[in-house]
């Protein structure tokens, strides 16, 4: 009995928590949209073109995380599981995110990029495979 109601109490606080951490990113994704496309023109204006458009990337790539992180945590929510497919999308967001950094930094050699690059081939490798042998969904 008692261990009843303290799973019921952990289910509750869990899905208090995550709705305030869904509510939380949306405020963020909303913020970030709206400043992306209020930062747009300075993609023109900026003194060269390679640093608005650095920034009209990272914003972009910055907006896709948080949009993936929100689809986790409704998924949570929804099914109480993580997908590997869902994680692995995030991961290769987030390198190619550094991979564009690092490249406009122009901290990058020629070995390096082909480390970054192997390593995103592998992430898209381990999705692809994911999403092939997934589990099958019980209706």
């Amino acid at each position: 009995m008692a261990q009843d109601l303290l799973l019921s109490l952990y289910r509750r606080t869990t899905r208090l928590v995550f709705n305030l951490v869904v509510v939380a990113l949306l405020i963020g994704l909303f913020v970030g949209v709206v400043r992306t496309f209020s930062e747009l023109g300075l993609t023109v204006t900026e003194p060269t073109v390679r640093l608005g458009l650095k920034d009209l990337v990272t914003n972009v790539l910055s907006l896709v995380i948080v949009l993936e992180l929100v689809r986790v945590f409704v998924e949570y929510f929804e099914f109480e599981r993580v997908r590997l497919e869902v994680l692995l999308e995030i991961g290769v967001a987030l390198a190619l995110r550094e991979l564009l950094l690092n490249l406009f930094a122009e901290k990058l050699s020629g070995l390096d990029l082909f480390l970054w690059t192997l390593g995103i081939l592998a992430l898209v490798a381990g999705r692809t495979l994911a999403v092939r042998f997934s589990p099958r969904r019980s209706a």
